[in-house]
């Protein structure tokens, strides 16, 4: 990354005239792998809840757990990280204590949602959100302990209402988010074409959209995504489902077959790469040197 704050370096990628994608990553590593072909990553609720906890997307991660995962992301990659703080944790001073331990940990951008504690995947049905002042007061929260700390850090405004109230109530909530401050609107899970094109172009502030295969919204490309007017797009569990996939057939190959030759795989070589191994063994050695 450059010399500038990684929330400057996400604001400018966000308001360029280019569509701004999004990977999700769940670990360090997978971060790492994202930042060779991205701009800007994702860390997701679901992902970390997933590959921290192994538990579903229903409140099990907390802030601090959250924290800490997105602590060694932002470590592991030369990438802003906008990283999804679900609810917040709680009234507006833990709203506060999340975004300010996001900027600690250097996370480019946060993402506070509209939902009721325990939150639920976007994705996921049965869910409720809180009344719209409540909206109002934790985006008004984050806004505030962001510049006090004189931070650029992006703050993503995310409404859940469509699922529990419809598309006009989430335009409406959505609005509410932007006059409080959010940087950025994320309409969460508009169930078809049209309103994923009311969600991009409804409001003055660049809007967010969200790709999960099998999800609610249709499924598109970042290019159709940015041709509906989008500015934010996010791929959040592409690489966790194809991670799992590939993992249980690795052990399934062991298991069956007594080795793992048949699963497509990298190099032990490139692996090492993949992670600077040499880089500190040659670090390694000139302390040795040095102590002849």
């Amino acid at each position: 990354m450059s010399d500038k704050d990684a929330g400057t370096v996400l604001r400018e990628n966000v308001e360029s005239n280019e569509i701004t994608v999004l990977p999700g990553a769940f670990d360090a590593l997978s971060a790492r792998l994202a930042a060779e072909r991205f701009d800007a990553i994702f860390t997701s609720g679901f992902g970390l809840s997933a590959s921290t906890l192994g538990l579903p997307d229903l409140g099990f991660l907390d802030r601090t757990a959250n924290i800490d995962r997105v602590r060694d992301i932002v470590k592991a990659c030369d990438a802003p990280v906008v990283a999804d703080m679900d609810t917040g944790y709680g009234s507006a001073l833990n709203v506060r204590k999340t975004v300010t331990d996001a900027i600690d940990a250097g996370a480019g951008g946060v993402i506070i949602e509209d939902q009721e504690w325990p939150k639920r995947c976007g994705h996921m049905d049965e869910k409720r959100v809180v009344d719209e002042d409540e909206a109002r007061t934790r985006i008004r929260a984050a806004a505030d302990a962001r510049d006090e700390h004189d931070d650029d850090l992006v703050i993503v405004g995310r409404t859940d209402a469509r699922e529990p109230h419809g598309m006009d109530a989430a335009v409406e909530r959505g609005r509410v988010l932007e006059e409080a401050g959010a940087d950025v609107i994320f309409v969460e899970a508009p169930e078809s074409s049209d309103e994923l094109e009311r969600a991009a172009t409804a409001f003055d502030a660049p809007t967010f959209a969200n790709m999960i295969e099998g999800g609610k919204t249709p499924y598109m490309s970042h290019d159709e995504v940015e041709s509906l007017g989008f500015d934010v797009v996010v791929y959040p569990l592409s690489s966790l489902l194809a991670y799992t996939r590939a993992v249980r057939d690795t052990y399934d190959a062991l298991a069956d077959e007594g080795e793992t030759s048949s699963v497509e795989k990298l190099s032990f070589d490139e692996y090492d790469q993949l992670i600077g191994a040499n880089e500190y063994r040659e670090r390694e050695k000139s302390y040795a040197e040095t102590n002849k």
